[in-house]
């Protein structure tokens, strides 16, 4: 333990975990004196018609609500702003995100615009948010991106092209709802990119240079959860006891990330997403193994940790052999779950590349975390390294 060590931890938001857990929506709505929900979902749950879980409970208990469902999976500012109108239109007094880290980044970002005004253009960056928003609950319906206990919200700004977030502590979810029989209808393919994203958070929260007892503490659990559960889940989406393990993991990687922050990899995969539309856990998942063995003699006994909480038997090896031993399993979990090994099976152009590098090194706070210092010569030898499948490191 480093006591020299200054740091902060702010997780405000209430949670509830178990299964049929979404029974208490409606009751959870009141808790916060919400009359009126705002439900922001995930289209993909309407067209498959698996939102009665959802409404079920606000109707029995004669709350009225609007769906929004005008969710992109990389959404950008407008829908944010489109959703305020309908909302106010509506007098709806309670915002409810459920689906994937798109819709409860809409939903964050809605719940402030109610109370804040202006556009939601006007709060990317850290601390621009001033007053609280309404009461906002989130009820994650995939086990990846933490959002529910987050205090940032993402988006595509459609006049430049890039990603940005909105950041700051009113963005905190006022509870959250994690109920993994809502998980259970995850097509296999986002249960492995959701999956990786969420252990991508926790990876790169314990390597951060801002990592603490605590968040290390989250990190190792989420790390151990979903390596031992992710391809079981995958392999059979209806085995409960793998996605309840995963919706935990998921949890604790999203409280690993609020504390410590991430690191070079989210940094890289912002432009894949901005540019080409890549989805964010999956561009996550494909850098992850590449940016790990660049990142290794940043903290090779972190690395060495992390392979022996992968599995690897790092029995009778040197600390660099053992920390090499992460990537090896990294690549290793990404196959079980099917994920492309590489940028170019992504429909990436090579030529993007200096691009892509210039763009991920604006990522500031991502890239200061990152437990190597790249330059931009480097971050292009990574992604050109990710394109091939070679490993120069």
């Amino acid at each position: 333990m480093n006591h020299s060590q200054i740091f902060t931890v702010t997780q405000p938001t209430q949670i509830q975990f178990g299964t049929g857990a979404i029974s208490n929506l409606a009751e959870t709505v009141k808790s916060f004196n919400g009359s009126n929900v705002f439900l922001v979902v995930d289209p993909g749950l309407v067209e498959a018609g698996l939102i009665s879980p959802i409404t079920a409970p606000l109707t029995k208990a004669n709350i009225p609500f609007t769906i929004y469902d005008n969710v992109d999976p990389e959404p950008g500012l407008k829908l944010a702003d489109k959703g305020t109108k309908i909302a106010k239109k509506a007098k709806c007094d309670c915002v409810v995100g459920v689906g994937g880290g798109s819709a409860m980044d809409v939903a964050k970002a809605i719940a402030i615009l109610l109370t804040n005004g202006g556009k939601a253009v006007d709060y990317l960056g850290l601390g621009l948010i001033k007053e609280p928003g309404v009461p906002k609950i989130m009820v994650p319906t995939s086990s990846g991106t933490g959002a529910e206990v987050t205090f940032t919200a993402v988006f595509i700004n459609e006049k430049t092209g890039s990603k940005g977030g909105m950041n700051g502590d009113p963005l905190y979810p006022d509870a959250t709802i994690l109920d993994p029989e809502l998980t259970m209808s995850l097509p296999p393919h986002v249960t492995a990119f959701t999956g990786i994203d969420a252990l991508t958070h926790a990876l790169e929260a314990y390597t951060s240079t801002q990592a603490h007892t605590i968040s290390e503490m989250y990190s190792l659990e989420a790390i151990t959860l979903i390596a031992d559960n992710l391809p079981a889940a995958y392999a059979n989406g209806d085995n409960l006891e793998a996605r309840s393990a995963m919706l935990m993991g998921s949890l604790l990687g999203g409280k690993a990330l609020a504390t410590a922050g991430v690191g070079l990899v989210h940094a890289m995969a912002y432009p894949m997403g901005g540019m080409f539309g890549i989805p964010h856990g999956l561009a996550n998942a494909v850098l992850l193994p590449y940016v790990v063995d660049y990142n290794l003699i940043g903290d090779m006994e972190k690395f060495a940790v992390l392979a022996r909480v992968l599995g690897q038997n790092t029995d009778d090896l040197t600390l660099r052999e053992s920390a090499s031993l992460c990537v090896d399993a990294l690549f290793n979990l990404n196959d079980d779950v099917g994920i492309p090994a590489t940028l170019k099976d992504l429909d990436i152009p090579f030529d993007a590349i200096p691009e892509m590098a210039e763009i991920a090194l604006t990522v500031t706070r991502p890239v200061e975390n990152n437990p190597r210092k790249p330059n931009l010569k480097e971050v292009i030898a990574i992604y050109e390294t990710a394109f091939s499948g070679a490993m120069p490191f």
